[in-house]
């Protein structure tokens, strides 16, 4: 069975490479006589620009020609015939690969990329919830910085002999401790969430969720097409096929960006967030519509297992 299988791959690339040959060689070889005229005259005349010196090609030999055009099909029709007296189809389709074409492999792909959407949902909000964490930490910083020139004037103020400040000094007194006691619960609350939003162990939980979806997802999106090549013998370009593969490649560059974003780049952390938007954007738009409709399909025409 093996030989077969050998014999039937081998069949299968030769007819997929004399096929194309065969057409264009014959698209070649029906050139109309008028234009073997015109390139004749053009020899005659001497051409105004011809870089190539093409004019001074040699003539086509017709008893030639009229034997290569009767040779090619000959070749075809040898290849087909040798086609279909092996046992069984020579192409991917026929069930030459077993339990790899039927319906849970088949439907290995839908899943798991329906998980991988979920995933990237998941990773979506890990990633902004760390991406607060960064935010609450620099607020912090600032209204820290904020509090400084206040409570400097309010010092002033108290250093000074209680009985030589004047109305207007107890009012600003007033007011700068009213102002710092903004601050502070403004700190306070920020410097709290950012506690509790740390606790919850976001970063972590994003960079498992990325991995997850980087190896599961880019993994099953060269299976599902290897998956229909088996099935069917060929692939069906359309909407899927290529946002599919839109979406993988937005994942890669999404993932390279993460080196610069440990730098502490923020080009790179809103690039790397700008392309996961999109691929989302693009699961959700083509792949989950389009993706249920074929797998609608593969159940219609496979069978377990």
């Amino acid at each position: 069975s093996r030989q077969i299988g050998g014999m039937k791959i081998a069949v299968a690339l030769l007819v997929s490479v004399l096929a194309p040959a065969c057409a264009f060689r014959s698209a070649l070889l029906q050139t109309p006589r008028r234009s073997l005229g015109r390139t004749a005259a053009l020899r005659r005349s001497g051409p105004s620009f011809d870089p190539l010196d093409l004019a001074s090609s040699p003539s086509w030999d017709h008893e030639k020609q009229q034997q290569e055009e009767s040779s090619f099909p000959l070749m075809s029709a040898a290849a087909l015939a040798t086609l279909v007296s092996l046992p069984g189809s020579a192409v991917a389709k026929g069930g030459d690969y077993g339990i790899m074409e039927g319906r849970i492999v088949s439907l290995a792909h839908p899943v798991v990329m329906g998980m991988c959407f979920l995933v990237s949902l998941g990773a979506s909000y890990t990633g902004f919830q760390w991406r607060r964490i960064r935010a609450l930490q620099s607020e912090a910083a600032d209204l820290k910085t904020a509090l400084q020139s206040p409570k400097a004037a309010l010092e002033r103020l108290e250093a000074m002999d209680p009985e030589s400040r004047s109305a207007s000094d107890n009012a600003k007194m007033a007011a700068l401790k009213s102002e710092i006691n903004m601050l502070d619960m403004n700190l306070n609350e920020k410097v709290e969430a950012r506690k509790k939003l740390v606790s919850l162990n976001f970063r972590d939980r994003h960079w498992a969720l990325g991995s997850v979806l980087l190896g599961f997802g880019v993994s099953f999106a060269i299976e599902g097409p290897v998956n229909t090549f088996m099935r069917a013998g060929k692939l069906f370009p359309g909407p899927h096929l290529y946002a599919g593969a839109g979406c993988t490649a937005l994942w890669a560059l999404a993932a390279a960006m993460v080196p610069e974003m440990q730098k502490g780049k923020d080009w790179a952390r809103s690039t790397h967030i700008g392309l996961n938007v999109l691929s989302t954007a693009l699961f959700a738009y083509y792949q989950i519509p389009t993706g249920l409709q074929i797998a609608t399909k593969v159940i219609e025409n496979t069978k377990f297992p």
